[in-house]
């Protein structure tokens, strides 16, 4: 039962303070059998799980799906709430978690969004779970950090955070397609929340670095090599902390990408795709 928690809906705020009272009170306790259901009920677990919209989770063993009405038959009596099977993943649950235990440890300003790598090839022959492990860390992961960061952020009314984009986030990208979607994801994220934060007049900003080709081993994850000489990426990161804390949204390493991005809204995304797949399709692989 790796995916599967069980979860009671919280309601108002009596039905929230009576139920977590309760968890925190005697969870540990609470199991049927031989440790057949142990809930998760620290007060620090209880803060995470809120963030799953409302629900406390509670984890089943693996292997005792068979238990799951007796489960739900006692939280609901002991409680005095209503309980639901909800799907939610773990591994999000677990990224959260840690999150959540960094950002209460360290007295954090400064967010550096920076993971991820792409898949080439067609869309209809690239390897399916390499995708998926790739919008894991291009999207996921990202949305969850920022999201969490954001949130201390704004309590605070400080900080700054630096999302890692790219230019191929303003265009299709065919032989590239899922890792031009994912940035493109990231540009739009970063685009909307910062117009949010100028909207409540935060003193928090938000960044996003949108270079071409840098001098990484992104290449080598790709398996393929540029053919535009790669940026120096020591030479980025200075670019990118100096206009971040300038205030900039998109920040670009040199003149020319940034009107190459300004250029990109003025020519037809069929034309974009079409000059996009001709640069890809020159690219050696390896």
């Amino acid at each position: 039962m790796e995916n599967k928690v069980l979860m009671p809906r919280l309601g108002v705020n009596d039905d929230y303070a009576r139920i977590t009272q309760w968890l925190v009170k005697n969870g540990e306790k609470v199991c049927i059998g031989q440790k057949i259901a142990i809930i998760e009920t620290t007060k620090e677990t209880t803060e995470i799980e809120a963030d799953f919209e409302g629900y406390i989770a509670l984890k089943i063993a693996e292997g005792n799906d068979a238990k799951v009405g007796e489960i739900i038959a006692l939280i609901t009596e002991k409680a005095m709430c209503d309980i639901e099977e909800k799907e939610i993943s773990i591994e999000n649950y677990k990224i959260t978690a840690k999150a959540k235990t960094l950002i209460k440890k360290y007295n954090i300003d400064i967010l550096v969004n920076n993971a991820g790598f792409g898949v080439f090839g067609e869309f209809a022959e690239t390897n399916l779970e390499q995708e998926l492990d790739m919008l894991d860390v291009n999207i996921k992961a990202f949305h969850i950090l920022f999201k969490l960061f954001l949130k201390d952020f704004i309590k605070r009314d400080c900080g700054f955070i630096l999302n890692s984009a790219s230019m191929a986030g303003f265009f299709p990208g065919p032989l590239f397609s899922s890792y031009y979607a994912s940035k493109a994801y990231i540009v739009r994220m970063t685009q909307a929340v910062a117009e949010e934060l100028h909207a409540r007049h935060s003193n928090v900003r938000v960044s996003m670095l949108c270079p071409g080709p840098v001098a990484t081993e992104f290449s080598e994850r790709a398996r393929v090599r540029f053919s535009i000489p790669p940026v120096s990426s020591e030479k980025l990161a200075e670019t990118a902390v100096r206009n971040m804390f300038g205030g900039s949204l998109i920040i670009t390493p040199n003149a020319l990408q940034k009107t190459g991005i300004i250029l990109g809204k003025l020519v037809p995304d069929r034309a974009l795709a079409f000059a996009a797949r001709l640069v890809q399709s020159s690219r050696e692989r390896f």
